[in-house]
This record gives C-alpha cells, structure tokens and sequence, in this order.
C-alpha cells in the first residue's frame, strides 16, 4: 500500500526538483558542451529526419563517463560473439554523451536517457521497442521500471554494487526502495557479500548473480598506450622526468596534491575530474606558485621546474596513465568515494590514494592489504609515499605485480555478464 503512495508523491515532486534544478544543470550543460549534443533526447524529443531508429535493439544506459566506457566495453565484447548486432546506448550526462559519440562504434546510436517522466519513456520505448535494457551500475527509475515491465521488456542491471553510505541510505527507504529493484529481472553483482546487500533490497534471490566487475575485467580491456604527443608534451617539462598523475580529482585536491608532488621533485600532471573546472583549477595552482600549462592550450613552460600540467581533455585519461611513473587517485581526499583505480593497475602503475576509496570497496582495502597500493592519511604520508617509490624502482615492480593480482580476481567478468544477458 505504501508504493502507490509513494510513487503519487514522486509524480508531483520530480517536475518540482526538475524546475528548481534546471538552471544549474543547463549552466553545466554549457560548460560540457551539451549543447547541439542532441539534448532535447532527454525529454524524448526525436529529430525528424531520424526515421528509422534500431528498433529491437539491446540498449544500454550509462549515466556518465565511467559507466558509459564501461558500456562500450560491453558492447565491444558482445559485438565480436554477434557481429553486426545493433544497440542503442544511452547517456545520462553530456560527458557521457561525447564519449559514447567519439568510440564510434559501428551498428551503435547514442542517444540520451529520458528523464523520469512517464510520458516521456513511453515516447522513448514507443520509438526504439528496446529487446532489453541493460543498466550499467546505475539508476533504477520508477517509471522505466514500471512501463518495461508492462511491455514485457526485461531490466537488467551490470557491475551492481551497492556503496556502504548507499547501502545505509537504501536501508533507510527499504519499503519504498524494495518495490523499485523488485521489478529488476536480472542483478550481476560484483562481489559474493554483495548477495545479501541486493537481496535486502527486494532483489529475489534467484535474479542476482555474482560476475565480477566488468570494470575491473583485465582480460577485456583496453589497455593503456602512449601517444607520442602526449610524450611530447612531457618532454617539454623535462625528458624522462618522473611524471605524478594525479586522477580524476575533485574540488580543491588539486593544490592539496600538487604542493606534496612538488616536494618529491617530480612533474605534476593532473586530469580533473570535471574539464570544466579549468579556469578553476588553475587559479588554484597558481595560488601555491606553479606555472599552469593547460593540455588545452599546450605551450612549452617558461620554467620548467615550477610548473604543472593540467589535462582538461575528456576520454584521454587512460592513455595519459601510461605516461605516469605514479598514480594519485581523486575524490579520496577533500572528495569521497573514490575513482576507478583499474586503468593504473593495467598501465602497471602504482598507486596511491587517500582514506576515501568507499565506492571501490573491497578492492581498494585488498590493494592496500597485499601492497599494491598506498594509502594516505595525510600529506607528510602521501610525501613519504611518493618519495619511496620514486626512489626505489623494485618497489614499483612489486606494487604492480601485486595489485594485478588483485584485479585478476575480476578475470572473466565481462564474458560472465553477456552470458547473463544472452549474448551469443
């Protein structure tokens, strides 16, 4: 009886927290270039010209830029059991948009997700008569949920996990939440403790299944390479000079990163989370005294032992690991819950992260546990970190070798998941 309640009260409240959050969302848009992306897809408001749309198509949606690599990923694999296979990929942001856009996958149409609205995924299912839709971690929406299940159109949901603070959170709602992922056909949960959190959460038993992380799946991915502009560019700040990345960072981390790099000596490379906040982050670097070369407007520093590099370029981050001695990862330190650390340890790139790695729960603890990884508490720990692995190049061997053992246990994942999907 609650359900019903419930989801009459999300009817009324979602136009009112859709008005009140539109401006900031259109001033982000901006920002990453939404614009001209197609974006009125959000509210399933189709070009004319586009007639002929992959209908019967598998469809996977991805809300940003780490679930829609990971989509691609999954589409790549799958493609190569069934190709010529069609899909529809859908993303949630425009970040998400441009990297689905720019993998250029044959027999893919990207388009955006519809917003929650009921009219507005009848229109979007009306339009594509999706085979299935595939949710990669992500979002389980009330009204998509209920109209696939109406229309036969099965749901299921890859690279499952559930964040502690979710975990807290969803526990909390249990009999509002325990409906929405009821109506979920199939669950590929990353880790077997993952059973008990997904079944709490009204998932029956027989619909979860423990996979690994397609995320995590070193046997199919794209491994990191060096682009020789990008050596190019390092060169300018020195040639062979130990070069500190710092990823995926998050407000603030920045400055609080690039200070201890620079009491290492090495070069500080940083890949923001967000592009956009490079007029941001650079103020901020200038502010500790650094010279800011940005990727965007590459030019050789005036000083090369004062300066930084800030690469605000979006889908480059997993090649410019390659060209890392170290790895730092963000939204550990002023940020919480942690980036994916995968792309390091595939690069075979140590690495160091502070105490906030809670969204990549085990894995994180079993890095630090068997030596692949560094965590820090505070600078002079991050210092001391950076300071013995740069000098000590058999203990950068030995981070990576463990750490690829640790990700190892993911081995499979991804093959694990199309069976799960019926992929053939």
């Amino acid at each position: 009886m609650l359900f019903p309640l419930v989801l009459g009260l999300y009817r009324v409240l979602l136009p009112l927290f859709l008005l009140l959050s539109l401006p900031g969302w259109l001033v982000r848009m901006g920002q990453r270039g939404g614009f001209g992306s197609g974006l009125r897809e959000r509210f399933s408001i189709y070009r004319p010209d586009l007639e002929e749309e992959p209908c019967g198509a598998v469809h996977l949606h991805a809300v940003s830029v780490g679930e829609t690599m990971i989509a691609v990923k999954l589409i790549r694999a799958w493609q190569l059991r069934e190709p010529g296979k069609r899909f529809v990929l859908a993303t949630g942001t425009a970040t998400g948009h441009a990297v689905g856009v720019e993998a250029a996958l044959p027999g893919v149409r990207v388009t955006y997700a519809p917003v929650d609205f009921k009219l507005c995924v009848n229109r979007y299912l009306g339009r594509f008569e999706p085979s299935q839709i595939v949710l990669v971690e992500g979002e389980a929406w009330p009204h998509l949920l209920l109209a696939c299940r109406k229309r036969g159109v099965p749901v299921r949901l890859v690279n499952a996990r559930l964040s502690p603070r979710s975990e807290r959170r969803y526990r909390k709602l249990a009999a509002v939440i325990r409906p929405v992922f009821g109506m979920l056909d199939d669950v590929a949960a990353q880790e077997p403790a993952d059973l008990a959190r997904w079944e709490a959460m009204g998932v029956a038993k027989e619909k979860i299944t423990v996979t690994g992380s397609s995320k995590f799946d070193p046997g199919a991915a794209v491994m990191p390479s060096k682009r020789a502009e990008f050596g190019v560019m390092l060169d300018g700040f020195g040639a062979d000079r130990a070069v500190v990345l710092a990823a995926s960072t998050h407000a603030g981390e920045e400055a609080w990163i690039g200070k201890v790099v620079r009491e290492s000596g090495a070069l500080f490379a940083v890949v923001p989370r967000h592009a956009e906040r490079r007029a941001e982050v650079k103020a901020d670097l200038e502010k500790e005294g650094f010279e800011v070369v940005l990727r965007s407007a590459f030019h050789p520093p005036a000083d090369p032992a004062k300066a930084c590099l800030v690469i605000d370029s979006t889908g480059e981050l997993r090649d410019w690991t390659a060209h890392a001695t170290l790895v730092v990862i963000g939204k550990t330190i002023l940020g919480t819950g942690g980036q994916n650390p995968a792309e390091a340890i595939l690069a075979r790139r140590p690495l160091l992260f502070g105490k906030h790695m809670e969204n990549f729960e085990p894995l994180a603890g079993s890095l630090v546990a068997r030596g692949g990884a560094v965590r820090f508490e505070d600078e002079a720990r991050l210092l001391r970190g950076l300071r013995d692995l740069l000098g000590d190049p058999g203990r950068r061997e030995s981070a990576c070798d463990a750490a690829a053992a640790v990700l190892q246990q993911h081995d499979g994942a991804t093959a694990r998941i199309l069976d799960l999907l019926g992929a053939g």
